[in-house]
């Protein structure tokens, strides 16, 4: 069963509590996302360890119960 947007950003929210998040449903059918994330946490980081930080939050439900997701990470 695919993750809702909802689930999205509890499970990001839950990682990077900071985080300002923006979710977008890229082909409206609750498989395909796109994330824009704000959070203190990446600054320092390089833009891969931005991403590993928010996927590493998904564990194994990444390609399985959220199949695509496309990031922008930024530090506010």
């Amino acid at each position: 069963m695919p993750m809702t947007a909802g689930e999205i950003e509890r499970t990001i929210k839950a990682a990077l509590p900071d985080a300002n998040i923006t979710i977008e449903d890229l082909a409206g059918d609750g498989d395909h996302y796109a994330c824009t994330i704000t959070s203190e946490a990446f600054r320092g980081l390089t833009r891969v360890r931005q991403h590993k930080l928010v996927y590493d939050a998904f564990g194994d439900r990444m390609g399985t119960e959220l199949h695509a997701m496309a990031l922008k990470t930024q530090t506010p």
